[in-house]
């Protein structure tokens, strides 16, 4: 049984170390440039949130980039839940951790020694979810606005690929937030049809059924796939198809997932109310119930009890 830390413990080219003994080289391509893929789950109560499918999409990102972290997919399981237990111990009442898994191609070696020794750098770490800078957004809903900032295009990289480089992103979050630090970005596609918010899918609710944009143009969510699964079980009808703009300004109800948000409300876009502007709707609110009954923790709860924080 390893000593308890003082602070978190990452897991970083083979070791347990504290996070501030994670020292990565300017030269890692990670850092020059965005050169690495990532994943994040989420605990409820302590437990990783379908850890093996977000495992198994980091490696189909991996894959697609072409880098190999020089550990399976099982063991990259096995160090994810060890890195969770190595923290639980300062995982706070109430709290839970985002699980990040992180693999660039490694270092550019200049000298052949750096070269000879060279490989990918992986990295597991532990981060507290941010429910006290979130905790509004559950009780208000969240305010959308369309970026002019275009998802890329899965022509140029394939949007499918959750990588490092998330300036495409980022753009779009800085746009948004010029004009309200609360606002949230949402991106089209370079057809013009709906695609995503910052690091989250996209759902439509008209007359009782769910819509959200095709697979091709988007991340596909673990949230979003249990989204749907749910709605199945629910009797809720759910279509992938193409979205505009107008489909959102006239949806009944939008909400927006991802692990960390499991499922939240949209009040506005681009400052018009949705439907008749109450959040969460009677669609989204079947599903948030479902959703945390399905992984035993009221997550709404969890956010609004930061409230004051």
């Amino acid at each position: 049984m390893p000593a308890l830390s003082n602070q978190r413990i990452a897991y970083f080219n083979g070791d347990y170390v504290p996070e501030d003994q994670v020292m990565i080289s300017f030269r890692d391509r990670g850092f020059r440039l965005g050169d690495a893929a990532f994943d994040m789950t989420r605990t409820f109560n302590g437990t990783p949130f379908k850890l093996r499918e977000h495992i198994e999409r980091f490696y189909r990102s991996l894959n697609y980039l072409q880098i190999d972290p020089g550990v399976s997919a099982n063991e990259m399981i096995e160090i994810s839940e060890e890195v969770t237990r190595r923290n639980e111990h300062m995982r706070g009442h109430g709290d839970d951790y985002w699980i990040a898994q992180r693999v660039s191609r490694g270092i550019d070696g200049i000298d052949p020694s750096e070269i000879e020794h060279a490989g990918p750098t992986v990295i597991v770490e532990a981060t507290p979810l941010p429910f006290g800078k979130r905790a509004r957004i559950y009780r208000d809903g969240i305010d959308l606005v369309l970026s002019s900032v275009r998802r890329t295009s899965p022509d140029s990289l394939s949007p499918r690929a959750k990588t490092h480089n998330y300036l495409n992103l980022i753009m779009a979050d800085m746009e948004a937030k010029a004009a309200n630090p609360e606002n949230w970005p949402m991106l089209l596609d370079v057809n013009g049809n709906l695609c995503e918010a910052m690091g989250s899918n996209i759902f439509l609710v008209r007359d009782g059924a769910l819509q959200t944009p095709r697979e091709q143009f988007v991340l596909p969510g673990i949230s979003r796939a249990m989204v749907m699964e749910l709605a199945a079980e629910l009797g809720i009808p759910c279509e992938e198809m193409d979205l505009d703009p107008f489909d959102a300004m006239s949806a009944d109800e939008i909400f927006l997932t991802s692990t960390s948000l499991c499922l939240c409300s949209v009040r506005s876009v681009n400052g018009a109310a949705i439907g008749s502007g109450a959040v969460p709707g009677p669609v989204t609110q079947r599903l948030i119930d479902a959703y945390a009954e399905s992984v035993g923790c009221d997550f709404v709860r969890q956010y609004l009890a930061r409230l004051d924080s």
